[in-house]
Protein backbone atom coordinates (compact mmCIF):
# COMPACT_ATOMS: atom_id res chain seq x y z
CA UNK A 1 0.00 0.00 0.00
CA UNK A 2 1.35 3.54 -0.74
CA UNK A 3 1.32 6.47 1.51
CA UNK A 4 -1.99 7.63 0.02
CA UNK A 5 -3.82 4.42 0.97
CA UNK A 6 -3.80 2.97 -2.21
CA UNK A 7 -2.61 -0.41 -3.63
CA UNK A 8 0.97 0.00 -5.62
CA UNK A 9 0.88 -4.40 -5.87
CA UNK A 10 -0.68 -7.36 -4.80
CA UNK A 11 0.01 -11.11 -5.35
CA UNK A 12 -1.97 -13.82 -7.47
CA UNK A 13 -3.80 -14.83 -4.17
CA UNK A 14 -4.95 -11.07 -3.65
CA UNK A 15 -5.45 -10.44 -7.25
CA UNK A 16 -7.53 -13.55 -7.92
CA UNK A 17 -9.90 -11.93 -5.13
CA UNK A 18 -10.29 -8.80 -7.58
CA UNK A 19 -7.90 -6.58 -5.67
CA UNK A 20 -6.42 -4.27 -8.79
CA UNK A 21 -3.59 -1.88 -8.21
CA UNK A 22 -4.98 1.82 -7.60
CA UNK A 23 -7.55 0.65 -5.75
CA UNK A 24 -8.28 1.73 -2.12
CA UNK A 25 -7.44 -0.03 0.99
CA UNK A 26 -10.55 -0.18 2.32
CA UNK A 27 -11.92 -1.48 -0.79
CA UNK A 28 -9.01 -4.22 -1.59
CA UNK A 29 -9.99 -5.32 2.69
CA UNK A 30 -13.93 -4.77 1.59
CA UNK A 31 -13.22 -7.66 -1.17
CA UNK A 32 -10.82 -9.68 0.64
CA UNK A 33 -11.23 -10.13 3.91
CA UNK A 34 -8.13 -12.05 4.76
CA UNK A 35 -5.28 -9.70 2.76
CA UNK A 36 -2.14 -8.90 4.73
CA UNK A 37 -1.77 -5.32 3.89
CA UNK A 38 2.05 -4.03 4.11
CA UNK A 39 2.94 -0.09 4.00
CA UNK A 40 5.27 0.78 1.48
CA UNK A 41 8.50 1.90 2.24
CA UNK A 42 10.63 3.64 -0.22
CA UNK A 43 13.83 2.83 1.29
CA UNK A 44 13.54 -0.87 1.87
CA UNK A 45 12.53 -1.55 -1.97
CA UNK A 46 15.35 0.43 -2.96
CA UNK A 47 18.18 -1.73 -0.92
CA UNK A 48 16.13 -4.96 -2.10
CA UNK A 49 16.08 -3.49 -5.68
CA UNK A 50 20.17 -2.75 -5.51
CA UNK A 51 21.53 -5.72 -6.39
CA UNK A 52 19.29 -6.05 -9.60
CA UNK A 53 20.47 -2.77 -10.51
CA UNK A 54 24.14 -3.88 -10.25
CA UNK A 55 23.06 -7.27 -12.32
CA UNK A 56 22.06 -5.26 -15.34
CA UNK A 57 24.93 -2.90 -15.22
CA UNK A 58 27.07 -5.70 -15.77
CA UNK A 59 25.06 -5.89 -19.08
CA UNK A 60 24.38 -2.08 -19.79
CA UNK A 61 26.72 0.05 -18.00
CA UNK A 62 24.40 3.37 -18.24
CA UNK A 63 21.58 2.66 -16.27
CA UNK A 64 19.01 5.15 -14.79
CA UNK A 65 16.68 4.08 -11.83
CA UNK A 66 13.36 6.13 -11.91
CA UNK A 67 12.12 4.48 -8.83
CA UNK A 68 12.41 1.52 -7.60
CA UNK A 69 11.35 -1.12 -9.46
CA UNK A 70 11.88 0.74 -12.98
CA UNK A 71 14.83 1.99 -14.50
CA UNK A 72 15.90 2.80 -18.06
CA UNK A 73 18.59 1.48 -20.38
CA UNK A 74 19.96 3.31 -23.16
CA UNK A 75 20.65 0.46 -25.35
CA UNK A 76 22.13 1.81 -28.76
CA UNK A 77 25.61 -0.32 -28.11
CA UNK A 78 24.40 -3.09 -26.19
CA UNK A 79 22.30 -3.81 -29.12
CA UNK A 80 24.76 -3.80 -31.84
CA UNK A 81 27.20 -6.00 -29.26
CA UNK A 82 24.87 -8.88 -28.80
CA UNK A 83 23.16 -8.93 -31.85
CA UNK A 84 19.77 -7.35 -31.45
CA UNK A 85 17.15 -6.67 -29.13
CA UNK A 86 15.69 -9.62 -28.89
CA UNK A 87 19.26 -11.76 -28.39
CA UNK A 88 19.86 -8.36 -25.72
CA UNK A 89 16.43 -9.31 -23.73
CA UNK A 90 17.80 -12.67 -23.31
CA UNK A 91 20.77 -11.75 -22.06
CA UNK A 92 19.07 -9.64 -19.45
CA UNK A 93 16.63 -12.22 -18.73
CA UNK A 94 19.76 -14.74 -18.21
CA UNK A 95 21.32 -12.50 -15.70
CA UNK A 96 18.36 -11.72 -13.66
CA UNK A 97 16.98 -15.46 -13.43
CA UNK A 98 19.06 -15.50 -10.13
CA UNK A 99 16.26 -13.01 -8.62
CA UNK A 100 13.20 -14.82 -9.88
CA UNK A 101 9.58 -13.12 -9.73
CA UNK A 102 8.07 -11.07 -12.49
CA UNK A 103 9.89 -9.19 -14.86
CA UNK A 104 8.30 -6.69 -17.99
CA UNK A 105 10.53 -5.09 -20.82
CA UNK A 106 9.63 -2.41 -22.75
CA UNK A 107 11.81 -0.91 -26.13
CA UNK A 108 10.91 2.33 -27.49
CA UNK A 109 12.90 5.23 -28.46
CA UNK A 110 12.25 7.55 -26.32
CA UNK A 111 11.58 7.00 -21.69
CA UNK A 112 7.87 7.78 -21.69
CA UNK A 113 7.39 5.86 -25.16
CA UNK A 114 9.47 2.63 -23.59
CA UNK A 115 7.53 3.61 -19.93
CA UNK A 116 4.21 3.14 -22.48
CA UNK A 117 5.62 0.18 -23.84
CA UNK A 118 5.98 -1.63 -20.81
CA UNK A 119 2.70 -1.11 -19.70
CA UNK A 120 1.35 -3.24 -22.87
CA UNK A 121 3.23 -6.40 -21.46
CA UNK A 122 1.59 -8.96 -19.46
CA UNK A 123 2.96 -12.17 -17.46
CA UNK A 124 2.52 -13.90 -20.19
CA UNK A 125 3.98 -11.62 -22.95
CA UNK A 126 6.73 -9.82 -20.94
CA UNK A 127 8.46 -8.21 -23.65
CA UNK A 128 7.33 -5.38 -25.74
CA UNK A 129 9.31 -4.28 -28.72
CA UNK A 130 8.25 -0.79 -30.43
CA UNK A 131 8.50 -1.05 -34.51
CA UNK A 132 7.22 2.29 -34.99
CA UNK A 133 7.43 5.02 -32.05
CA UNK A 134 5.35 7.91 -33.77
CA UNK A 135 2.17 5.36 -34.85
CA UNK A 136 2.19 3.80 -30.98
CA UNK A 137 2.62 6.98 -29.49
CA UNK A 138 -0.38 8.38 -31.72
CA UNK A 139 -2.51 5.65 -30.49
CA UNK A 140 -1.76 5.64 -26.99
CA UNK A 141 -5.39 6.26 -25.21
CA UNK A 142 -4.92 9.90 -23.16
CA UNK A 143 -5.25 7.97 -20.24
CA UNK A 144 -1.41 7.09 -20.86
CA UNK A 145 -0.68 11.39 -19.66
CA UNK A 146 -1.36 9.89 -15.92
CA UNK A 147 -3.65 12.54 -14.91
CA UNK A 148 -7.52 11.59 -14.80
CA UNK A 149 -8.67 15.37 -14.83
CA UNK A 150 -6.65 16.16 -17.73
CA UNK A 151 -7.68 12.64 -19.67
CA UNK A 152 -11.79 13.30 -18.42
CA UNK A 153 -11.02 17.12 -19.89
CA UNK A 154 -9.93 15.88 -23.46
CA UNK A 155 -12.34 12.92 -23.99
CA UNK A 156 -15.63 15.74 -23.25
CA UNK A 157 -13.39 17.76 -25.86
CA UNK A 158 -13.58 14.66 -28.03
CA UNK A 159 -9.90 14.09 -28.04
CA UNK A 160 -9.05 10.63 -27.27
CA UNK A 161 -5.80 9.52 -27.99
CA UNK A 162 -2.11 11.36 -28.65
CA UNK A 163 -2.15 11.21 -31.78
CA UNK A 164 -4.84 13.95 -31.11
CA UNK A 165 -3.75 15.51 -28.85
CA UNK A 166 -0.46 16.39 -31.10
CA UNK A 167 -2.49 17.83 -33.56
CA UNK A 168 -3.65 20.68 -31.39
CA UNK A 169 -1.74 24.15 -31.91
CA UNK A 170 0.83 24.40 -28.84
CA UNK A 171 -0.44 27.76 -27.89
CA UNK A 172 -4.54 26.90 -27.28
CA UNK A 173 -2.93 23.90 -24.94
CA UNK A 174 -0.85 25.95 -23.32
CA UNK A 175 -3.39 28.80 -22.81
CA UNK A 176 -6.33 26.09 -21.29
CA UNK A 177 -4.10 24.14 -19.29
CA UNK A 178 -0.95 25.37 -18.71
CA UNK A 179 2.16 23.88 -17.51
CA UNK A 180 0.29 20.03 -17.19
CA UNK A 181 -0.95 20.36 -20.64
CA UNK A 182 2.31 21.52 -22.36
CA UNK A 183 4.07 18.52 -21.22
CA UNK A 184 1.18 16.33 -22.44
CA UNK A 185 1.48 18.25 -25.66
CA UNK A 186 5.40 17.76 -25.39
CA UNK A 187 4.65 13.59 -25.28
CA UNK A 188 2.07 13.43 -27.35
CA UNK A 189 4.63 14.75 -30.12
CA UNK A 190 7.06 12.29 -28.24
CA UNK A 191 9.45 15.11 -26.92
CA UNK A 192 10.70 14.16 -23.86
CA UNK A 193 12.86 17.35 -23.47
CA UNK A 194 12.90 20.35 -24.27
CA UNK A 195 15.86 22.33 -25.00
CA UNK A 196 16.81 25.82 -23.90
CA UNK A 197 20.37 26.72 -24.26
CA UNK A 198 21.38 29.07 -21.78
CA UNK A 199 24.62 30.14 -20.32
CA UNK A 200 25.02 27.50 -17.50
CA UNK A 201 28.02 27.02 -15.64
CA UNK A 202 29.45 23.84 -16.49
CA UNK A 203 30.50 23.12 -13.42
CA UNK A 204 27.75 22.30 -10.91
CA UNK A 205 28.72 19.31 -9.13
CA UNK A 206 27.79 19.39 -5.33
CA UNK A 207 30.54 17.78 -2.79
CA UNK A 208 30.57 17.44 0.92
CA UNK A 209 33.15 15.13 2.50
CA UNK A 210 32.62 13.77 6.20
CA UNK A 211 34.94 13.33 8.99
CA UNK A 212 34.94 11.56 10.71
CA UNK A 213 32.82 9.06 7.61
CA UNK A 214 28.84 8.49 8.28
CA UNK A 215 28.26 5.07 9.10
CA UNK A 216 24.22 5.27 9.68
CA UNK A 217 21.17 5.67 7.26
CA UNK A 218 20.19 8.65 9.90
CA UNK A 219 22.92 10.86 9.41
CA UNK A 220 23.30 10.03 5.88
CA UNK A 221 19.75 10.71 5.43
CA UNK A 222 20.23 14.46 6.56
CA UNK A 223 23.51 14.92 4.61
CA UNK A 224 21.10 14.11 1.41
CA UNK A 225 18.76 16.91 2.18
CA UNK A 226 21.73 18.98 2.80
CA UNK A 227 22.95 18.25 -0.48
CA UNK A 228 20.02 17.90 -2.51
CA UNK A 229 19.36 21.80 -1.65
CA UNK A 230 22.98 23.09 -2.08
CA UNK A 231 22.84 21.57 -5.72
CA UNK A 232 18.92 23.03 -6.34
CA UNK A 233 19.65 26.26 -4.99
CA UNK A 234 22.78 26.86 -7.11
CA UNK A 235 20.85 25.50 -10.00
CA UNK A 236 17.55 27.70 -9.09
CA UNK A 237 19.08 31.05 -10.28
CA UNK A 238 19.80 30.07 -13.73
CA UNK A 239 16.02 29.06 -14.03
CA UNK A 240 17.10 25.22 -14.58
CA UNK A 241 16.22 21.82 -12.58
CA UNK A 242 17.82 18.37 -13.83
CA UNK A 243 16.14 16.00 -14.89
CA UNK A 244 19.08 13.42 -14.27
CA UNK A 245 21.48 13.19 -11.02
CA UNK A 246 24.45 10.96 -11.16
CA UNK A 247 24.68 10.28 -6.89
CA UNK A 248 28.64 8.93 -6.13
CA UNK A 249 29.53 8.05 -2.87
CA UNK A 250 33.07 7.27 -1.72
CA UNK A 251 33.51 5.00 1.10
CA UNK A 252 36.63 5.88 4.08
CA UNK A 253 38.35 2.91 2.05
CA UNK A 254 38.72 4.50 -1.54
CA UNK A 255 35.78 2.36 -2.98
CA UNK A 256 33.29 4.13 -5.17
CA UNK A 257 30.03 3.59 -5.68
CA UNK A 258 27.62 5.95 -8.61
CA UNK A 259 24.37 5.54 -9.60
CA UNK A 260 22.29 7.72 -12.19
CA UNK A 261 18.44 8.68 -10.96
CA UNK A 262 15.90 9.76 -13.43
CA UNK A 263 12.80 11.88 -13.03
CA UNK A 264 9.84 12.43 -15.50
CA UNK A 265 9.44 15.82 -14.07
CA UNK A 266 12.63 18.22 -12.87
CA UNK A 267 13.98 17.33 -9.75
CA UNK A 268 12.79 19.44 -6.40
CA UNK A 269 14.88 20.05 -3.79
CA UNK A 270 12.58 17.38 -1.83
CA UNK A 271 12.27 15.01 -4.77
CA UNK A 272 15.91 14.86 -5.13
CA UNK A 273 16.50 13.64 -1.33
CA UNK A 274 13.96 11.08 -0.83
CA UNK A 275 15.85 9.18 -3.70
CA UNK A 276 19.25 10.28 -2.43
CA UNK A 277 18.07 8.89 0.74
CA UNK A 278 17.51 5.75 -0.60
CA UNK A 279 20.28 5.20 -2.83
CA UNK A 280 22.44 5.55 0.68
CA UNK A 281 20.08 3.55 2.27
CA UNK A 282 20.52 0.34 -0.08
CA UNK A 283 24.59 1.24 -0.51
CA UNK A 284 25.21 1.19 3.49
CA UNK A 285 22.77 -1.20 4.37
CA UNK A 286 22.93 -3.53 1.33
CA UNK A 287 24.24 -7.03 1.40
CA UNK A 288 26.68 -6.46 -1.46
CA UNK A 289 29.32 -5.05 1.69
CA UNK A 290 27.84 -1.87 1.57
CA UNK A 291 29.93 1.27 2.22
CA UNK A 292 33.06 0.13 4.36
CA UNK A 293 34.18 2.34 7.13
CA UNK A 294 31.55 4.60 6.52
CA UNK A 295 30.78 7.48 3.98
CA UNK A 296 33.48 9.51 3.50
CA UNK A 297 32.24 11.81 0.60
CA UNK A 298 28.77 12.41 -1.17
CA UNK A 299 28.46 13.81 -4.99
CA UNK A 300 25.52 14.90 -6.73
CA UNK A 301 26.10 15.75 -10.60
CA UNK A 302 23.23 17.13 -12.51
CA UNK A 303 22.93 16.27 -16.22
CA UNK A 304 19.96 16.56 -18.57
CA UNK A 305 19.05 20.19 -17.56
CA UNK A 306 15.49 21.64 -17.76
CA UNK A 307 13.91 25.14 -17.49
CA UNK A 308 10.63 24.03 -16.55
CA UNK A 309 11.64 24.48 -12.93
CA UNK A 310 8.99 24.16 -9.99
CA UNK A 311 5.98 25.87 -11.20
CA UNK A 312 5.09 28.29 -8.77
CA UNK A 313 1.08 29.29 -8.18
CA UNK A 314 0.17 33.11 -9.15
CA UNK A 315 0.67 34.21 -5.88
CA UNK A 316 3.11 32.84 -4.50
CA UNK A 317 6.83 34.22 -4.27
CA UNK A 318 9.76 31.62 -5.42
CA UNK A 319 12.37 33.68 -2.93
CA UNK A 320 9.90 33.54 -0.46
CA UNK A 321 9.52 30.11 -1.01
CA UNK A 322 12.90 28.84 -1.30
CA UNK A 323 14.28 30.92 1.96
CA UNK A 324 10.87 29.40 4.06
CA UNK A 325 12.74 25.96 3.08
CA UNK A 326 16.13 27.04 4.37
CA UNK A 327 14.87 28.43 7.42
CA UNK A 328 12.74 24.84 8.38
CA UNK A 329 16.42 23.00 6.96
CA UNK A 330 18.71 25.53 9.90
CA UNK A 331 15.99 24.97 12.88
CA UNK A 332 15.88 20.88 11.83
CA UNK A 333 19.50 20.93 12.25
CA UNK A 334 19.37 23.20 15.75
CA UNK A 335 16.43 21.63 17.26
CA UNK A 336 16.40 17.98 16.03
CA UNK A 337 14.67 16.02 13.82
CA UNK A 338 12.24 15.03 15.77
CA UNK A 339 11.29 18.17 17.04
CA UNK A 340 10.19 19.85 13.77
CA UNK A 341 6.85 18.37 12.74
CA UNK A 342 3.90 18.20 10.08
CA UNK A 343 0.26 17.67 11.68
CA UNK A 344 -1.84 15.41 9.23
CA UNK A 345 -5.64 15.57 10.03
CA UNK A 346 -6.83 11.80 10.93
CA UNK A 347 -10.25 10.22 12.47
CA UNK A 348 -10.62 10.00 16.34
CA UNK A 349 -12.70 11.18 18.97
CA UNK A 350 -10.24 12.94 21.29
CA UNK A 351 -8.46 15.88 20.25
CA UNK A 352 -5.23 14.42 20.96
CA UNK A 353 -5.87 11.22 18.54
CA UNK A 354 -6.83 13.46 15.58
CA UNK A 355 -3.76 14.58 14.51
CA UNK A 356 -0.82 12.38 13.35
CA UNK A 357 2.65 13.93 12.62
CA UNK A 358 5.80 13.26 10.31
CA UNK A 359 8.82 14.60 10.77
CA UNK A 360 9.06 18.07 8.53
CA UNK A 361 11.14 17.17 5.30
CA UNK A 362 9.90 13.55 4.94
CA UNK A 363 7.39 11.62 3.14
CA UNK A 364 3.40 12.19 5.12
CA UNK A 365 2.07 9.31 7.36
CA UNK A 366 -0.73 7.62 6.11
CA UNK A 367 -3.48 8.06 8.45
CA UNK A 368 -4.99 5.17 10.89
CA UNK A 369 -8.28 6.25 11.22
CA UNK A 370 -10.30 7.96 8.50
CA UNK A 371 -10.91 11.82 9.60
CA UNK A 372 -14.17 11.23 7.27
CA UNK A 373 -15.48 8.39 9.36
CA UNK A 374 -18.83 9.89 11.72
CA UNK A 375 -16.75 8.92 15.21
CA UNK A 376 -19.43 9.06 17.41
CA UNK A 377 -18.73 11.05 20.83
CA UNK A 378 -16.03 13.25 18.88
CA UNK A 379 -16.62 16.69 20.36
CA UNK A 380 -18.08 19.12 17.42
CA UNK A 381 -15.69 21.51 15.48
CA UNK A 382 -13.76 23.93 16.29
CA UNK A 383 -11.18 21.69 17.37
CA UNK A 384 -9.07 22.95 20.35
CA UNK A 385 -5.22 24.72 19.15
CA UNK A 386 -3.33 23.46 21.84
CA UNK A 387 -3.86 19.52 23.08
CA UNK A 388 -1.66 18.97 26.04
CA UNK A 389 0.32 15.27 25.74
CA UNK A 390 -1.71 14.10 29.26
CA UNK A 391 -4.65 15.10 30.51
CA UNK A 392 -4.32 18.03 33.46
CA UNK A 393 -6.02 18.70 36.70
CA UNK A 394 -8.12 21.67 35.89
CA UNK A 395 -10.17 23.40 39.00
CA UNK A 396 -13.68 24.31 38.10
CA UNK A 397 -16.31 24.98 40.89
CA UNK A 398 -20.02 23.45 39.82
CA UNK A 399 -23.34 24.30 40.97
CA UNK A 400 -26.08 22.09 40.11
CA UNK A 401 -24.19 20.90 37.45
CA UNK A 402 -23.20 23.61 35.87
CA UNK A 403 -19.64 25.19 35.88
CA UNK A 404 -19.78 28.67 37.52
CA UNK A 405 -15.88 29.51 37.94
CA UNK A 406 -12.79 28.52 36.57
CA UNK A 407 -9.12 28.93 38.78
CA UNK A 408 -6.53 30.37 36.03
CA UNK A 409 -3.08 30.20 38.65
CA UNK A 410 -4.13 32.57 41.89
CA UNK A 411 -7.32 33.79 40.60
CA UNK A 412 -10.70 32.52 39.94
CA UNK A 413 -12.06 33.83 36.30
CA UNK A 414 -16.16 33.75 36.04
CA UNK A 415 -18.15 31.29 33.35
CA UNK A 416 -19.72 32.98 30.83
CA UNK A 417 -20.69 30.42 28.74
CA UNK A 418 -20.36 26.58 28.31
CA UNK A 419 -21.48 23.70 26.35
CA UNK A 420 -22.09 19.97 26.90
CA UNK A 421 -21.81 17.31 28.63
CA UNK A 422 -20.46 14.95 25.71
CA UNK A 423 -21.04 11.46 26.93
CA UNK A 424 -17.62 9.70 26.36
CA UNK A 425 -17.99 5.86 26.91
CA UNK A 426 -14.34 4.85 28.16
CA UNK A 427 -12.72 1.59 27.08
CA UNK A 428 -14.74 -0.49 29.97
CA UNK A 429 -12.86 -3.65 28.58
CA UNK A 430 -9.37 -1.99 29.42
CA UNK A 431 -11.14 -1.08 32.50
CA UNK A 432 -11.95 2.48 31.73
CA UNK A 433 -14.60 4.11 33.23
CA UNK A 434 -17.17 6.69 31.53
CA UNK A 435 -16.69 10.96 31.31
CA UNK A 436 -18.53 14.05 30.42
CA UNK A 437 -17.14 16.87 28.45
CA UNK A 438 -17.46 20.64 28.58
CA UNK A 439 -16.84 23.15 26.16
CA UNK A 440 -16.31 25.91 29.07
CA UNK A 441 -15.74 30.10 27.29
CA UNK A 442 -14.52 32.62 30.20
CA UNK A 443 -13.19 36.03 29.70
CA UNK A 444 -9.83 34.94 29.32
CA UNK A 445 -10.15 32.13 27.17
CA UNK A 446 -11.83 28.95 26.33
CA UNK A 447 -11.01 25.59 27.10
CA UNK A 448 -11.97 21.68 26.74
CA UNK A 449 -12.33 19.59 30.06
CA UNK A 450 -13.36 16.47 30.75
CA UNK A 451 -15.03 15.42 34.00
CA UNK A 452 -14.75 11.76 35.30
CA UNK A 453 -14.70 10.17 38.61
CA UNK A 454 -15.59 13.76 40.19
CA UNK A 455 -12.47 14.98 39.01
CA UNK A 456 -11.88 18.02 36.08
CA UNK A 457 -9.45 17.68 33.72
CA UNK A 458 -7.96 20.24 30.77
CA UNK A 459 -8.23 18.50 27.62
CA UNK A 460 -7.41 21.56 24.97
CA UNK A 461 -7.42 25.24 24.63
CA UNK A 462 -8.80 27.15 21.87
CA UNK A 463 -7.92 29.84 20.12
Amino acid sequence: MGQDGRIVACNEAAAAFGVVVGMLRSSAEAICPNVVTIVQDLSVEMARFEPVVQAIESIVPRVEVAEPGTMYLPIGGAVVYYGGEEDLCDRIDKELDSFGGDRRMGLAEGPFASYQAVRQTTRSHPRYIVDDDERFVANLDVASLGSDDLAATFRWLGITTLGDVAELPRDAIISRFGRVGLEAHRRAQRLDRSTHPRDIPEDQVVVSHFDPPIEDSERAAFAARNLAQRLVGNLSPHGVAPHRVIVTATAADGTEQKRTWRSADPFTERSLAERVRWQLRSWIEGVSGGIRGGLATLQLEPTDLSGSGRQMALVEDARAFEETQRVFMEVQAIAGRDNLLVGTPQGGRDPGEQMLWTRWGEEESVPERDPEAPWPGRIPSPAPALVPPEPVPFEVTWVEGIPEQVRLRSRWVPVLSWAGPWRRVGRWWDGEDSSDRYQIVTSAGAYLCEVREGRTYLMGVYD
